[in-house]
């Protein structure tokens, strides 16, 4: 704590230190200063149709002020009236997708209407940002490429990880863990932070935050010393979306499936020259059912053991969930601004499982069971954020700085009862009913401060500081029925707390320049890593050791730090108003940190018979990356490669073991454990395609191949392997006649195989078809996601004691009709002046 608060009060001086520096006194006009308020009226009109524009910005910038004093924005008449001290104002009219205007050097010295001001479209603007909207782009930078998220009618009424799933590069299986080129080990970033929007590092949030929230995916696979070292496969920034545009604007949203899904969604802004209002509130109530098979083997089993058990479940899952934030960024002057946002989510779960399974002894069924589990959770995540930024000038010499708090609580009671259906036993024992009650809660600030210096013209210096502090205490009660007199009893040797924090503090610099064609960004970051647990449980050290199977240390406090470099270099082989050519390489260096989950030795239960269990000795895993990278752009043609190779020290792995214990009922109890098992080499290469071959036309499609070889053993046991996989889609957006657009997206995820699993490939089809309506202010669309209800993990896993074939669909084929409704946006005044919005060259921009 004494760390945090000392990383508060450096943070906060050096804001207040550089906003002291004296400032250059203006002269101000005697006469003028003394004189009454002054009323000024005008209106606004639209000059094509004389019609009044309503929400148009006025804005008075005084001289002698150096800064604007007042604004505001037309009525529905267009008009507008200001109250105003008598001076010489710059006064500027402005409007979304119209020319603005600008009366400089007005002297006001008394009560004036200054006229009716006619507005003219401005065309190239009003194209431009519609083509952005509709549209998925890329951007090439230094350290990441950007995905501007366009219309993506497969998403419409989804979620974020589904519009997650349509980036490049990016893939998200089907229990909806994130992986980057293959890699799980990916961060998740909101608006560039750690978020309670991603839940702590739990991605299952992003399947309940509305697609329709992002702008934009910066998929960073080499990324700059600005930001955290943490993620070996490199970082995803979802910046979500916040109009910019003046007056009030925002749309509606929504959704109804099957599954049963219904979800009402806003957007809502409201800006003017001084303020700038926005916030999003949704609520999404949905059902997703989800089964699973598994048919396992015993090699030993002995004649009074089950050599087969074979498992069928199936999971109602009924889900509400709310989000909502509420945001306002404050213009201090022209150059400082200062911005608070709060966000609030809150989710409701009811499941219910039934799990059937079947036991065979040489070939026969000799004994039926069905175990019930009633599953309730409830949490909630709130996060406060203020950002401060100060322009010193328009050549990008700025600071800015971040404080954020954020809180999470979840508490999910599990109740289990499983009764025999058929058996050989005579009077066998019932089972007991359980009753397993898990309440998490956590809390996380950040510190952030970043400075960047321009010098001359090409060249940038910046440095930085994050502090980023977590703690989780996760209590964990198993309560068994006694089967004498049916009361519950609490099972000693697996309940128990645990405190678990993480503290991260970094430095960092980088220096990057451009002469000719060359650019080059180098970065050092400094990061001290503090992870401290402490595990509460009525077991002794002895106790928790014997039953455990290795010793573990219940309170530790580890230390690391660690330097990690960056180099990222472009080099532009050419551009002209058709083609466009660059070559990029990166190099990082970066670090995986073990979760909470990854460390609690106690075990927590998916059944009876399969526990998940952390191991406190795992320490973080370090990796090297580096990344060659090619672009080339024709006019209807975009061409982008890349090969990639990551060497990963103390990686870490799942391995699956028997644990020589067994259930009452006599069946192996198999458990899952994290270990630093081995080296890992990663190699792979990439391509992607964005193809506009008429302006009716847009065709996308991306391959990823890579190949994971591994190199350690564990328990005596050797685990060493090494696998190739791939995976690609393809996208098609065609525009039919009436406005109506038809979308199709093919997703396919080659087979792949670890030291204990091997997995089938997985193939999926979404469909999707979208009109506009009420004068193109409105969009109604339908899709379909997993059209074949295809996507499955379909694996087989060995060890020396059994063999297991599972299959697992978290999710079934969903149908979705969406209604979309924009007021005051773009949109609108783009269909009176454009009827054709098809594609071309300018559905592309790239940035160097």
């Amino acid at each position: 704590m004494t760390k945090s608060i000392f990383s508060f009060l450096l943070f906060f001086s050096f804001i207040v230190f550089v906003n002291a520096q004296p400032q250059k006194k203006e002269t101000k006009n005697p006469e003028i200063s003394v004189l009454k308020e002054i009323t000024i009226t005008g209106k606004v009109l639209d000059k094509e149709t004389n019609e009044p524009l309503e929400y148009a910005t006025i804005a008075f910038f005084s001289k002698e002020e150096n800064k604007i004093v007042t604004g505001g924005i037309t009525d529905a008449n267009g008009a507008f009236n200001l109250t105003i001290k008598p001076g010489i104002y710059d006064i500027t009219i402005e409007y979304i997708a119209f020319k603005t205007q600008t009366i400089p050097n007005k002297n006001l010295t008394k009560n004036e209407d200054i006229g009716v001001f006619l507005l003219e479209i401005d065309t190239e603007s009003l194209d431009e940002v519609e083509i952005i909207a509709e549209r998925t782009t890329v951007e090439i930078k230094l350290d990441k490429k950007i995905y501007n998220i366009g219309k993506d009618l497969t998403t419409a009424g989804g979620t974020v990880s589904d519009a997650l799933n349509n980036v490049p590069s990016v893939s998200v299986d089907v229990e909806g863990a994130i992986s980057l080129r293959g890699n799980e080990n990916v961060r998740i970033l909101i608006n560039g932070k750690p978020s309670a929007m991603a839940g702590f590092g739990d991605t299952n949030v992003l399947s309940q935050l509305p697609a329709e929230a992002i702008e934009r995916v910066e998929v960073i696979t080499s990324p700059s010393a600005r930001y955290d070292a943490e993620g070996t496969a490199g970082i995803l920034n979802i910046i979500l979306r916040q109009k910019e545009t003046l007056g009030f604007n925002g749309s509606l949203n929504l959704t109804l499936g099957n599954p049963d899904n219904a979800g009402l969604s806003a957007n809502l802004n409201y800006r003017t020259e001084k303020f700038n209002l926005f916030s999003n509130l949704g609520f999404r109530y949905f059902s997703s059912p989800r089964n699973s098979f598994s048919d396992t083997e015993y090699f030993n089993a002995t004649e009074e053991d089950f050599n087969r058990i074979r498992e069928d479940q199936e999971v109602e899952r009924l889900n509400r969930n709310y989000n909502a934030s509420l945001g306002m960024e404050y213009f201090l002057s022209k150059k400082t601004s200062l911005s608070g946002t709060l966000f609030y989510r809150y989710g409701q779960d009811r499941d219910k499982s039934l799990n059937n399974s079947d036991r065979f002894n040489d070939g026969d069924i000799v004994e039926k069971t069905l175990r019930t589990e009633r599953q309730h959770e409830d949490g909630n995540n709130y996060q406060v954020a203020l950002n401060y930024i100060t322009k010193f000038n328009d050549s990008g010499h700025e600071l800015t700085a971040d404080i954020q708090f954020e809180k999470g609580y979840e508490e999910q009671l599990t109740f289990i009862d499983e009764n025999y259906i058929v058996t050989n036993k005579t009077n066998p024992d019932p089972f007991q009913m359980e009753n397993v009650i898990e309440i998490e809660d956590e809390k996380e600030s950040l510190f952030q401060i970043d400075y960047v210096l321009p010098i001359g013209e090409n060249t940038r210096f910046e440095a930085g500081y994050r502090g980023n502090f977590e703690n989780s205490v996760s209590n964990y009660t198993l309560e068994q029925e006694d089967l004498n007199d049916g009361s519950f009893f609490i099972n000693d040797t697996i309940t128990n707390i645990f405190d678990y924090t993480e503290n991260v503090n970094a430095f960092y610099t980088q220096y990057g320049t451009k002469f000719g064609e060359f650019s080059f960004l180098l970065g050092l970051r400094l990061e001290n890593t503090q992870l401290k647990g402490k595990i509460d449980s009525r077991l002794t050290d002895e106790e928790i050791q014997e039953a455990f199977g290795f010793s573990i240390d219940t309170d530790f406090n580890r230390n690391y730090l660690g330097l990690f470099p960056t180099v990222n270099l472009i080099y532009n082989l050419g551009k002209d108003d058709d083609t466009e050519e660059s070559i990029t390489l990166g190099y990082n260096r970066r670090i995986n940190r073990p979760r909470g989950w990854f460390i609690n030795a106690f075990p927590s239960r998916s059944s009876r018979t399969n526990v998940f269990q952390g191991n406190p000795n795992i320490n973080p895993a370090f990796a090297s990356a580096f990344d060659l990278g090619y672009l080339k752009r024709w006019e209807k043609l975009t061409f982008t490669t890349s090969v990639y190779y990551q060497h990963e020290t103390e990686s870490f792995e799942f391995i699956q073991e028997n644990t020589g214990q067994q259930t009452s009922d006599g069946i192996d109890i198999i458990r899952r454990i994290p270990v630093n098992l081995s080296t890992r080499k990663r190699t792979g290469g990439e391509f992607g395609i964005l193809y506009n071959p008429e302006k009716w036309l847009r065709l996308n499609t991306s391959f990823n191949i890579f190949q994971f070889e591994n190199d350690g053993e564990f328990n005596g046991i050797d685990y060493s392997a090494k696998n190739t996989s791939w995976f690609a889609r393809f996208s098609s957006k065609l525009t039919l006649p009436s406005n109506i657009d038809w979308q199709t997206n093919m997703f396919y995820r080659g087979a792949s195989e670890n030291a204990q699993s091997k997995n089938k490939g997985i193939f999926s089809i979404d469909l999707a078809v979208s009109k506009e309506i009420f004068d193109n202010n409105a969009t109604i669309s339908l899709n379909v996601r997993d059209l074949l209800n295809s996507r499955k993990r379909i694996s087989t896993t060995t060890t020396d004691t059994y063999e297991s074939y599972g299959e697992f669909q978290w999710r079934e084929r969903q149908i979705n009709l969406s209604f979309m409704y924009r007021f005051n946006q773009q949109k609108k005044r783009n269909g009176r002046r454009n009827g054709n919005q098809g594609g071309g060259d300018d559905d592309f921009d790239f940035g160097g």
